[in-house]
């Protein structure tokens, strides 16, 4: 069984890519982020003639999240217990969605991007991983053996070994210590970083911003992950990073990350 998470920026704009990828790619369950598509307006016909069943949640332009499956999709949930909103007044974000896919509970993330350290954004990303963790660490508690699968766009790298230059985003969001000890506290309440002992740092990224050439000079930041836990953990037997699709005109700013499983 392979899954995968790849934050699309916008699916209208990429739907093509996106099944091209998904034909080449033989993967069984795709979490998007950055659909920025309302319900309206996610092209799910192309999708399902492919074979994938769709859970998308969008609201507006912004955000949206959406699980793919062509092995089962059942018991969708909107969003997680605490999870906190954003605005004035305060509305909640499809920035979450859940589905349990072969026995697989597939969470598509799109956490806060926090804009700046001064920004009352990052409290409302620090809040945002805090209920995910408590909420995470529940589930576990409920059920061990459970096989659950955090997947999606963090907006941290967690590690130095994750961004081109540290020196550069000192004093900037997704690498502060705040960050980066909430993206450790869902760690810690029992997920793991799947892919990185199959695609080991440094100069190994997921994102490279569309500005100044940072993808042709690997100027780039890990920061889209799966995070596994111990029952699906166990499971992994490979895991890459797929470069070549942040390649060519019309592509994401993001690469799709491939989980392999055993059956």
């Amino acid at each position: 069984m392979r899954i995968a998470t790849w934050n699309v920026n916008s699916i209208r704009s990429r739907i093509d890519r996106v099944e091209s990828w998904l034909r080449r790619a033989d993967v069984d369950v795709l979490a998007l982020q950055e659909t920025k598509a309302r319900e309206d307006q996610f092209p799910y016909a192309g999708l399902r003639a492919l074979g994938y069943e769709v859970a998308h949640h969008g609201l507006n332009h912004w955000n949206g999240v959406a699980v793919l499956s062509r092995v089962g999709l059942d018991d969708v949930t909107v969003g997680f217990d605490g999870m906190p909103g954003w605005g004035d007044p305060v509305a909640a974000e499809a920035r979450a969605v859940g589905a349990t896919c072969a026995g697989v509970r597939i969470w598509s993330l799109y956490i806060p991007n926090g804009r700046t350290l001064e920004d009352p954004h990052l409290r409302y990303k620090l809040q945002w991983l805090e209920a995910l963790r408590v909420a995470g660490r529940g589930w576990l508690a409920a059920e061990p053996q459970a096989q659950i699968a955090l997947m999606g766009d963090w907006n941290i790298a967690p590690q130095d070994d994750d961004v081109w230059s540290p020196a550069y985003y000192e004093g900037r969001t997704h690498t502060s210590p705040a960050e980066r000890a909430a993206f450790r506290g869902v760690v810690e309440a029992g997920y793991a970083d799947v892919v990185r002992p199959h695609a080991p740092g440094p100069g190994v990224y997921t994102y490279w911003d569309y500005t100044q050439l940072r993808f042709q000079k690997g100027r780039g930041m890990r920061i889209d992950f799966a995070l596994c836990s111990p029952a699906l953990a166990a499971r992994v037997v490979g895991a890459a990073i797929d470069r070549e699709e942040r390649k060519g005109k019309g592509a994401s700013d993001h690469a799709p990350v491939v989980v392999e499983l055993t059956d």
